[in-house]
């Protein structure tokens, strides 16, 4: 398993609109693709799982991957996160 943590650095935190790009990122790879925070983990493929979070500003969060192309699907998260402007 892989995994990496964030601290979202996005004025508006993590909303509908980058929740959707990082669950299309995460939905590219066969590894089953974890969000974690506020001791709760969902499906990073699920687009209401990651709503249902309610990601604010300067929260930690962590991206963890279990499968053939988790350190893949761990890259191409943190890039999509970087790119976006979602966090560090």
């Amino acid at each position: 398993m892989a995994e990496k943590t964030f601290k979202v650095t996005a004025e508006s935190g993590i909303h509908a609109r980058p929740a959707t790009v990082l669950v299309q990122t995460a939905s590219k790879f066969d590894a089953d693709v974890n969000l974690a925070y506020n001791g709760k983990t969902v499906n990073l493929k699920s687009i209401m799982g990651v709503m249902s979070l309610g990601i604010a500003k300067d929260s930690e969060i962590t991206i963890s991957a279990a499968g053939s192309d988790e350190n893949d699907a761990i890259a191409a998260l943190e890039e999509t996160m970087k790119k976006e402007g979602l966090g560090e």
